[in-house]
C-alpha cells in the first residue's frame, strides 16, 4: 500500500526539524509540493532549503503543482462554503497526486509549516480522499515545531501564565472581541491587523513575522505603544516580499 508521510517542518529554520521528522524525511522516495505562484515562491524554496539540509544532494524526488485559488472574497456565512470548496479542490490535487506519482509500494510526504495538528488543512484534506475511496493508502503524522512555540521561544517568554488558560484563535475571531476569561492570546491567520481594536487595552504584544527565517522581524512591548510600528513593518515587509506570515501573542496585564 502506499504511504504517506505528514511532516511539521517547524517555521522556517532547518534545524528546527525533530529527529523523526529528519527519519522521515529519509525514508520518503517522492515529496510532494504546492506552488502558490510567484510571490510566494521562496516558501517552495525554504522547502527546498530544509531537504537540502538533511538529505544528500539529488536523492530524493519533488513533485511540485499549483495550489487552487480561493475564494478571499467570501465573508459571513460564506467564508465556510468558499474554504470547503478550497479543501476539495485540493483534495482532487491530492488524490491525482497519490495515483499518479506514487508506486503502490513508495512512500510519499507532504511538509507541513509548523505543526500539521495547528491550523492546517492537510489531515482533513487526506481524510477526504481516503473517504471517496479511489486510490488506498495509509498516512502517519509527525509534529513540529509550530510558529506558536517558535514565537514564545524567540520573545523568551511562556505560552500561558500560572494557573491560568491560554487561548489559540484566529485574527477574524479576534475582530469579534477579546475572549472572556483568558488574559493570554495567540492569534495566527490575521490578514487585517485585528490587534488595533485593542490598541487602547491594558495589554502587551509579542509579535513576530516570517519566525525562524533570516527575514525574522520581532518586536514586543505594551500594545499602545507598539502597534502603529507593527502596521509600518508588516506593511514594509509585506510590499518587500509580496507576503507575509506572523503570529502575535495578547498578553493581559494583572488587574486590567
Amino acid at each position: 500500500m502506499r504511504e504517506i508521510h505528514v511532516i511539521g517542518i517547524g517555521a522556517g529554520d532547518p534545524e528546527q526539524l525533530t529527529l523523526q521528522a529528519v527519519k522521515a524525511l529519509r525514508s520518503t522516495d517522492v515529496f510532494f509540493l504546492l506552488d502558490k505562484g510567484e510571490v510566494k515562491a521562496d516558501l517552495v524554496g525554504l522547502r527546498r532549503e530544509i531537504l537540502d539540509a538533511h538529505l544528500p544532494e539529488g536523492s530524493y524526488r519533488l513533485v511540485e503543482v499549483r495550489d487552487p485559488e480561493r475564494d478571499r472574497s467570501a465573508g459571513g456565512a460564506g467564508y465556510s462554503p468558499a474554504v470547503g470548496d478550497w479543501r476539495s479542490a485540493r483534495a482532487d490535487i491530492y488524490e491525482r497526486l497519490l495515483r499518479e506519482e506514487l508506486g503502490e509500494r513508495e512512500r510519499g510526504a507532504f511538509l507541513v509549516w509548523g505543526d500539521p495538528a495547528l491550523y492546517d488543512s492537510t489531515l482533513g484534506i487526506l481524510e477526504e480522499v481516503r473517504e471517496r475511496g479511489n486510490v488506498a493508502f495509509g498516512y502517519d503524522v509527525v509534529p513540529g515545531i509550530s510558529s506558536v512555540s517558535a514565537l514564545v521561544a524567540r520573545h523568551r517568554t511562556g505560552l500561558n501564565r500560572v494557573a491560568r488558560p491560554v487561548q489559540i484563535t484566529t485574527g477574524r475571531r479576534l475582530a469579534e472581541g477579546f475572549p472572556e476569561g483568558v488574559d493570554d492570546v495567540v492569534v495566527m491567520l490575521d490578514a487585517h491587523q485585528a490587534f488595533l481594536r485593542h490598541a487602547q487595552d491594558d495589554i502587551d504584544i509579542y509579535w513576530g513575522a516570517y519566525i525562524g527565517t533570516p527575514d525574522e522581524i520581532l518586536v514586543s512591548g505594551p500594545l499602545a505603544e507598539k502597534a502603529d510600528e507593527i502596521v509600518r513593518l508588516r506593511a514594509e515587509a509585506r510590499e518587500r516580499k509580496g507576503w507575509i506570515m506572523d503570529t502575535y501573542l495578547l498578553r493581559r496585564r494583572p488587574g486590567a
